[in-house]
């Protein structure tokens, strides 16, 4: 079986902690346990020392995607394990995860279930997510915001300068991976109701939540979602241009900004499509490059190897 690294982004989570360590210990005594201190002013810190686990710690909270990225960094197993501190995840459904890793499987994120949703509002939202996730992507996804999920550590790494700092660490690496063509599967799992206080704030956090929306095409396939906006705009403009040409008999200034806005947002999305696929463009091709070079007296050109 290959080593893996348990990963646990953690800021003022001490009372969870102190019953989860053990746990894991207990049921992955081989396992890698990293404990990454996101500026915790509780006993976060003396517990995990404690617990006799690896803990990094950030001097001021970066964030949990910070934390994440963090612990990958510092990470040394083939696999890469990735759970709340809060207690929502069970420490015995690793091994589920595990399973379909070494089935081949690239990433494996365990899907909540409707009742182990926090709240109605965060249900709804997820559900949203979800669903706009799956139009994108054209495959269904069962839980874009889950935290709990085990990838291959060097495909995992490969999109660390794309994770956000914030909460939204787990869209971002799901739609990474489906975009680069690495495999994904679900596993259905039961969240218990976390320890302590959420750090999300439904009206601080609120506007970000909006933006993982657009985050979610603009990160997989911008096209998808400028299109329809797009089509919307100009099926708007062509209507409003036959009611003042049957009325009025006229070209309105409106018509022809809402044809203009459609045809920017087109071409907005087919620029954005390019960037995206620069973005997971695959660097790690050698090429040969043969750069001439002028000939000094009677000197052959030189053959130049790039490295990239």
């Amino acid at each position: 079986m290959n080593s893996y690294s348990i990963i646990l982004p953690a800021k003022n989570e001490a009372a969870s902690l102190k019953t989860l360590l053990p746990k894991l210990a207990q049921t992955h005594p081989q396992a890698e346990i990293i404990v990454v201190n996101d500026g915790s002013t509780d006993d976060t810190l003396f517990v995990c020392e404690e617990n006799q686990v690896n803990v990094v710690s950030h001097p001021y909270g970066i964030g949990n995607g910070a934390a994440i990225k963090t612990g990958a960094r510092h990470a040394t197993g083939d696999i890469l394990v990735f759970m709340d501190a809060d207690g929502q995840h069970k420490p015995e459904d690793i091994n589920r995860l595990l399973q379909k890793i070494n089935e081949g499987y690239d990433l494996v994120v365990g899907a909540r279930s409707k009742k182990s949703q926090a709240s109605l509002a965060r249900s709804l939202a997820n559900g949203l997510y979800n669903k706009l996730a799956s139009y994108v992507t054209s495959r269904p996804i069962e839980d874009l915001t889950s935290g709990f999920r085990a990838a291959k550590a060097d495909k995992f790494k490969e999109f660390l300068y794309l994770l956000p700092n914030g909460f939204s660490y787990p869209t971002t690496s799901t739609m990474a991976f489906v975009r680069a063509g690495y495999t994904l599967t679900y596993l259905p799992i039961e969240a218990p109701k976390r320890i302590g206080k959420s750090h999300i704030n439904l009206m601080k956090d609120g506007v970000r939540f909006v933006l993982i929306i657009f985050k979610v095409g603009t990160l997989y396939s911008p096209l998808k979602l400028f299109l329809p906006v797009s089509l919307f705009t100009f099926g708007m403009g062509f209507s409003y241009y036959m009611y003042t040409f049957i009325t009025a008999g006229r070209f309105t200034n409106m018509t022809a900004l809402m044809f203009t806005t459609a045809m920017l947002m087109f071409f907005m999305g087919l620029v954005s499509e390019q960037i995206t696929a620069l973005m997971y463009k695959n660097d790690n091709m050698n090429l040969d490059i043969k750069v001439p070079e002028k000939k000094p007296n009677n000197t052959k050109p030189n053959t130049v190897r790039s490295k990239n």
